[in-house]
Order: C-alpha cells, then sequence, then structure tokens
C-alpha cells in the first residue's frame, strides 16, 4: 500500500520536522510513505468569512490538482469519525485488504479544508474536537498510522 499525507503548508519548526523524519523512518518497513504540501494562503487577521472561505477555496484546488482519482482519500476534518486506534488500524488494514493501493490522508491550513475537497473525500476522520496546529497534525497522524501498522503486525507498542 502507498500512503501520501497531502498537506497544506511546510512545517518550519524544526523539532516537528525531526518528528517527521523520525515516523517516515519507522513507517519505511510497512508501507510506501510520500509527503506532499501545497502553499497556504497569508491569511489577514481580521479576514471576514468570504474571505476565508476564497482562502479554502484556493488552497482547496491546490490540494484537489495532487490527488489522484484511484486513491481512497481520508480528509482530516474536526466534524468527522471519530476512533481509537484498534479501529483505526483496522480501517488501514481493511483498506489494503479491499485492494486499495492508495490512501490519501488530507491536512488543511490553518482555516480547515474546502466544501469541494470534503466532497472529494471517502472518509472524514476526527482525532478530537479540538483544534490542532496543522503542523501538529502531521505528526500525530503520523504516529498513528505507525501505531495502526503495529497493531496491524501484533507487534509491541507502547500505550
Amino acid at each position: 500500500m502507498k500512503i501520501t499525507i497531502l498537506a497544506v503548508g511546510k512545517i518550519k519548526e524544526s523539532f516537528y520536522r525531526e518528528a517527521v523524519m523520525e515516523f517516515q523512518k519507522r513507517l519505511s518497513r510497512y508501507v510506501k510513505l510520500e509527503i506532499l504540501e501545497t502553499p497556504d494562503e497569508k491569511t489577514p487577521e481580521q479576514a471576514l468569512e468570504r474571505e476565508n472561505d476564497r482562502i479554502r477555496e484556493r488552497e482547496g484546488e491546490r490540494l484537489l490538482k495532487l490527488m489522484r482519482e484511484d486513491a481512497y482519500v481520508i480528509a482530516l476534518a474536526i466534524k468527522g469519525t471519530m476512533m481509537d486506534s484498534p479501529a483505526f488500524a483496522e480501517k488501514i488494514r481493511v483498506l489494503g485488504v479491499n485492494g486499495a493501493s492508495h490512501v490519501i490522508f488530507v491536512i488543511g491550513g490553518s482555516l480547515g479544508l474546502s466544501e469541494a475537497v470534503l466532497r472529494r473525500a471517502d472518509m472524514q476522520l476526527s482525532f478530537s474536537k479540538m483544534t490542532f496546529p496543522h503542523q501538529m497534525m502531521r505528526v500525530i497522524l503520523m504516529e498513528q498510522i505507525y501505531r495502526g501498522y503495529r497493531i496491524i503486525h501484533h507487534e509491541p507498542y507502547h500505550k
């Protein structure tokens, strides 16, 4: 299986970059992983909702251009389905068993994902009702993917 993490914006802080590199290394024994980034839009401090919608749409257009038609797309969205780590691992396992050779996880920018991206998604996944910085979310997602593969392979992993 190939997993793509498609994210708006670059990781600026070195400690997040180091964590991403560590999980890329750990995941390499289980799955082919790629990370694709699209530029984020500058968001004015006091932007009107109309302007925020336009920003999400521009970021969404760039995300959609990078999505393959045959991929199973999971959008990270606060209103998505919540699941525990074993259920997440089972979702990954079942996708593989059912022939999904490419899974794309989509992480939006600071304003979230556009409606077009959410409509394209085969699933919306929420990690919490809380809001996380999108750079940190990339690390959390990669850790959960790694944890999922450890569960799938019946390998120990800290709780």
